[in-house]
């Protein structure tokens, strides 16, 4: 069994049926679809990420709405497990969650991605309300700047939710509630070097004195999904620390895409990882938090 932790409907011009297909050709049994809702203050650019459907009438784009996941979960019921992040600045998010969860099912509080700190009082009361359904948060990291290469710094405007340091913060102040880390300013921190290497995506061995092997050894509620870009290439930049990365946290890390395809599939694979450690990366962790929809009778 395989279990994608990390997934989108309606975007990058594929539709709910392109993605069961993908998810077929790729041997994965079922996602945790996730919502990105984007306040009309943080547009993006990436307008070839999203549905044309769902553009309001005053051209503002809403992102990866949870009407679209819906629409998916219910033409494919036993595929989808529904996640759904509304923006905490709202008058009142863990409400609204909580309100999905009865009514719709969510089971994920995902895709958490807004420029705000996560550990932002209003972000910890949506993530407390979360854990307190039993339901884990997927928070996307984008670190807000990077060293310029020549002693200083660079600001990127395309940040979501801080620095580590926040997240442990963030973690640390929802103790009961399940935060799984992703994205470029989360898993760039796996090297000791990150305060100098100027890229988004660095390259070559990881270094010793990493902040995230320290902050998943200081937060037992802190998790790690190894979607898209940015989990793969952590760990391909360095196959034998990356052995030792999913040996050591085999039980808070959890096989995702967050796009389509087999890259990662096709990297674990080199790893030749005891079969133990596979089936939690694959499927048990994923499993073991969240109740998989049951297969309907044909």
């Amino acid at each position: 069994m395989i279990i994608d932790a990390h997934q989108h409907a309606f975007w990058h011009r594929r539709n709910d049926a392109d993605l069961v297909a993908d998810m077929d050709e790729n041997g994965i049994d079922a996602a945790w679809l996730l919502t990105w809702e984007i306040p009309p203050g943080e547009s993006s650019e990436a307008w070839e990420c999203f549905n044309p459907a769902v553009i309001r009438p005053d051209g503002f784009n809403p992102g990866l709405v949870l009407s679209d996941v819906l629409k998916a979960r219910d033409h494919y019921r036993d595929r989808f497990v529904v996640g759904y992040c509304p923006d905490p600045r709202l008058k009142d998010a863990p409400t609204l969650f909580e309100s999905a969860y009865h009514m719709h099912r969510a089971r994920v509080c995902g895709e958490w991605k807004f420029r705000m700190l996560i550990d932002d009082p209003r972000c910890l009361n949506l993530f407390r309300k979360a854990g307190e359904l039993g339901c884990p948060v997927v928070i996307h990291l984008d670190v807000p700047y990077l060293p310029d290469g020549e002693g200083g710094w660079k600001y990127c405007p395309n940040w979501y939710g801080g620095t580590v340091e926040n997240l442990q913060r963030a973690a640390q102040g929802c103790p009961e509630t399940v935060l799984i880390g992703h994205g470029p300013g989360f898993w760039r921190e796996m090297s000791g070097d990150a305060d100098s290497g100027p890229n988004i995506y660095p390259e070559g061995p990881v270094i010793p004195g990493g902040r995230l092997v320290k902050l998943m050894e200081d937060c037992p509620n802190l998790y790690a999904d190894l979607s898209a870009g940015s989990g793969r290439l952590a760990l391909q930049r360095d196959p034998d620390h990356a052995r030792q990365f999913l040996s050591r946290f085999q039980d808070r890390l959890l096989f995702a895409r967050d796009f389509f395809g087999k890259d990662l599939h096709e990297f674990l694979q080199t790893l030749d990882l005891p079969e133990g450690i596979s089936k939690k990366l694959y499927f048990e962790n994923a499993s073991r938090l969240v109740e998989l929809p049951k297969r309907e009778e044909s």
